[in-house]
């Protein structure tokens, strides 16, 4: 999922993202990224592209599932083929690391830098500092306080939510019992979590339940939690767990109080081990509303790129999310994310901050 957090004054307590790590993610540490030929550009590369590599500082708070991995794999991608000399940091949910890690980015004097996820109050100050010594700065489902002179860009998560949720409806009604399994303080997850209270109140759902966090094992740390919630409310029919390492421990929580057939469940994001989850026999996962992560990770490349070359005309840049039921992935046969993307061709992104001499590439 993408998912970041917001300043402690709107919090109680995940991003996202979001869930996909290759070349781009490691453990705390530093790495060059480069990875598979790019497609063809059909102009010449304008300035400062047309020279020596641009150096890219790519600073990252990654978290748990394949979505991460993905990400930056696609990000890496598309820098190559921007001319991009991407160097990767990945903080790990170590927020005084991802500190560090920009402060070095920063005394780099680097020709630009994107930051992937983190926390509001640990990296606002340190990017109105980027921002200060004119580097550029685009940031990925990142809330700031101020983001005077940066590129934001996020998945769409009105979209997200509301997509996924449109689909609960259809099947279990208003007024139906619900659980919800998400967290507080991460800008992804508060923005779906309000497009989830409006459901709620327009379809007068009665939620039974709420509970759910974030951490280094999310799926595993969700899994006792809904297990306790199921046990008192046996009769909900539907969760809603919008971020997809969430998802996968609701899952196992249903399947262990034998509630498959009984409980459907909603999720959001999606990857190779999520479609491998929602199209096992009997699963409760019946719906999930995502980007590819492989092509936002490239798209937020682009972002940076077309700023860098003047052809950015926005400062705020989101990516649509398609909602995909467990029906569709299994009518198409479709068993990893580029199968659902040659037969979902949108998630490509491929119309998204686009130029001829920069086509998507992930």
């Amino acid at each position: 999922m993408a998912i970041s957090r917001r300043i402690p004054l709107l919090v109680l307590a995940a991003t996202t993202v979001l869930a996909l790590s290759a070349c781009a993610q490691s453990n705390g540490t530093t790495s060059n990224a480069s990875t598979d030929a790019p497609a063809t550009a059909s102009a010449a590369l304008p300035a400062p592209f047309n020279g020596d590599p641009v150096k890219v500082a790519l600073v990252r708070q990654s978290g748990a599932g394949d979505y991460f991995e993905a990400w930056g794999a696609g990000a890496a991608k598309q820098a190559k083929a921007a001319n991009i000399d991407l160097t990767v940091t990945d903080a790990r949910n170590d927020n005084a690391k991802q500190a560090s890690d920009l402060e070095q980015a920063i005394a780099s004097k680097p020709d630009a830098i994107i930051v992937d996820h983190g926390q509001t109050d640990t990296l606002q100050p340190l990017i109105s500092q980027a921002v200060a010594a004119k580097i550029p700065v685009v940031v990925y489902d990142l809330a700031l306080t101020d983001a005077t002179g940066v590129v934001t860009t996020s998945q769409s998560d009105e979209s997200m939510a509301s997509g996924v949720l449109d689909q609960l409806i259809d099947d279990v009604g208003d007024g139906a019992k619900v659980g919800y399994v998400s967290a507080t303080g991460f800008a992804a997850l508060d923005r779906r979590a309000v497009v989830w209270n409006k459901y709620v109140a327009d379809h007068k759902l009665d939620v039974v339940f709420s509970t759910g966090k974030v951490s280094e094992s999310t799926a595993t740390d969700n899994i006792p939690l809904v297990d306790a919630a199921l046990k008192q409310n046996p009769d909900v029919k539907a969760i809603f767990a919008p971020y997809d390492e969430i998802t996968k421990g609701v899952v196992q929580a249903v399947n262990q109080n034998n509630l498959g057939s009984k409980v459907k469940v909603y999720g959001i994001d999606i990857s190779n081990a999520d479609i491998e989850v929602i199209t096992a026999d009997g699963s409760p996962w019946v719906a999930t509303s995502a980007t590819d992560p492989s092509a936002v990770g490239a798209a937020v490349v682009r972002s940076l790129a077309l700023k860098l070359a003047g052809q950015l005309d926005e400062d705020d840049v989101q990516f649509p999310a398609k909602t995909i039921t467990q029906s569709f992935l299994k009518d198409n046969s479709i068993d990893n994310v580029t199968s659902l993307r040659e037969n979902e061709p949108s998630l490509d992104l491929a119309d998204q901050v686009t130029a001829d001499w920069l086509p998507a590439n992930s």
